[in-house]
């Protein structure tokens, strides 16, 4: 469990033999990669948070998959998961992105005026059109890993910026645990709302802890940009709108992200 750095000393009173998971049955990526000799090798180490080898595998320990769904079947707790466990991410990674290396840059294009087309897309076949990404918050442990404070904090950091918003992008943000019932079939209307998470996953990941502690949803007064606040991610960034002019909703979303990206 999150926080349990002291637990991960006491399991070194037991023999690795003894404390490696029976991986015999499992289909993901993680129990594809942990052998033996690689938990000898992990299991005394923790990043400067306290994030163990036994805090990424869990999720996958327990969901031992479907025989003919890869799952990943590990979670990073913080940044420094990816360095400190390296050896277990590097080739999970590179198994689940068709060879991607530790070396590779992922290239990233916010310049909405580089996209070519999407302004024609067919009313007939498309209703509406959204584009969204996943931004998590340098300096704060992930979802699987933050404490009650932690995670507060990245509520109130989000919340500051997102509100000092103008223009196109100027709304309010909508707290779950103090959201009104109007307010909540309003979203629910909106097909904006999200709930707790239900799946073996995440529940086994430690991503619902606390909920809705310092969750909740924020959007425009146009209600075409939207940003969830530590669903499970610190933030999940959606533009969006009826009908098929994609190249307005990427323009929306590059603009409104860096506008985020700027005021946190």
């Amino acid at each position: 469990m999150p926080f349990g750095n002291t637990h991960n000393k006491f399991k070194l009173n037991y023999k690795p033999e003894e404390e490696y998971p029976d991986l015999s049955k499992h289909n993901n990526h993680m129990a594809k990669v942990l052998t033996l000799d690689l938990y000898k090798k992990l299991r005394d180490k923790e990043t400067p948070s306290g994030f163990t080898l036994d805090d990424v595998i869990q999720t996958g320990v327990d969901n031992p998959g479907h025989p003919f769904i890869m799952t990943v079947g590990c979670v990073a707790g913080d940044e420094e998961s990816y360095e400190v466990f390296k050896e277990l991410f590097d080739p999970i990674i590179s198994d689940r992105h068709g060879g991607y290396k530790p070396t590779d840059k992922h290239k990233t294009d916010l310049n909405h005026e580089n996209l070519k087309g999407g302004d024609d897309l067919d009313p007939h076949y498309v209703l509406s059109s959204r584009v969204r990404t996943g931004r998590s918050i340098k300096g704060y442990t992930l979802p699987p890993h933050c404490s009650r404070g932690e995670r507060r904090a990245v509520e109130k950091l989000s919340v500051e910026a997102l509100n000092s918003l103008t223009g196109e992008f100027k709304g309010k943000y909508y707290p779950l645990k103090s959201m009104t019932e109007k307010e909540q079939q309003q979203l629910i209307d909106d097909h904006f709302l999200f709930d707790k998470p239900v799946s073996p996953l995440l529940l086994a990941s430690g991503m619902a802890r606390d909920w809705p502690d310092a969750r909740g949803i924020w959007h425009n007064d146009n209600k075409s940009f939207l940003v969830w606040v530590n669903e499970e991610d610190h933030l999940r960034v959606i533009s969006m709108e009826k009908g098929g002019n994609m190249k307005e909703v990427f323009r929306r979303f590059c603009v409104g992200l860096q506008k985020i990206e700027e005021m946190l």
